[in-house]
């Protein structure tokens, strides 16, 4: 079994971010960049069902500039196999085509199961996954937080609207993994090394995708509003009168 985990790099979850002063976005000067915690947790479940003789060969992809190869290479010190970098040429990836380049890679590269981080913590969209399982015409579950491979398929356990789901899914098939799915090893300082001498495939994302104007673009970015300070109450009666006060509370009243 094939398995491909595609692979963002994003600020660091440990670094306050703050937006340009046009708006345009969020400035990433000097910043620390790192892979997205999500995708890292797939990154280590591919490469334990690999050790556990599940999968033959695990494959991570990621679509950036040649700054992306250094979460590549700390997914390759991870453990796994390969790693391709989409490049797109001028600007940053546009979704829709970057979904559309790996559901060509995924035929391409005879993948049975795509383990994508259920979002990155930069956008929070959490888009990937549905949109390649939709192309593919695949099997899909979110926010999987605990896989098993049974009788040539899945059973995953996902968290739902009213509580946690089980299903039973064929192969091949998408996944969107959650961050309780497992715990992502320490990577050693021999394995860094090995990476860091490891070849990663460079394609052109137009190449997969077609060379295309992008679809959506960001039109501002600003901070959010300072949260309002807290009130500290002495006891319930007055917890209740500022609870009364409050206009959702007073609009029912």
């Amino acid at each position: 079994m094939h398995v491909l985990v595609p692979v963002k790099r994003v600020v660091d979850y440990n670094v306050r971010v703050r937006v340009r002063s046009d708006g345009s976005g969020v400035d990433t000067t000097g910043l620390k960049m790192s892979l997205n915690p999500f995708d890292e947790v797939a990154v280590e479940q591919a490469v334990r069902l690999r050790q556990a003789g599940q999968a033959s060969r695990v494959t991570v992809v990621g679509c950036g500039a040649p700054l992306t190869q250094d979460v590549l290479r700390t997914a390759l010190a991870m453990g796994a196999d390969a790693a391709i970098l989409l490049e797109p040429g001028t600007g940053e990836c546009d979704g829709p085509a970057l979904v559309e380049a790996l559901s060509v890679l995924v035929q391409r590269e005879g993948v049975d199961l795509v383990l994508c981080g259920k979002q990155a913590i930069d956008d929070d969209l959490g888009d990937t996954a549905p949109m390649l399982a939709a192309l593919l015409d695949w099997p899909q579950a979110m926010s999987v937080n605990q896989l098993a491979l049974e009788d040539g398929g899945l059973r995953v356990h996902c968290d739902g609207d009213q509580g946690l789901e089980q299903w039973r899914l064929p192969l091949p098939a998408v996944l969107g993994v959650d961050l309780r799915l497992c715990d992502p090893r320490a990577i050693s300082l021999p394995n860094m090394m090995k990476a860091k001498k490891a070849t990663i495939t460079t394609l052109s994302l137009a190449e997969l995708a077609g060379d295309r104007a992008a679809r959506f673009r960001i039109t501002g970015c600003a901070t959010p509003p300072a949260r309002a300070a807290g009130v500290r109450v002495e006891g319930l009666t007055q917890l209740l009168e500022h609870l009364r006060a409050l206009p959702a509370l007073g609009a029912s009243a």
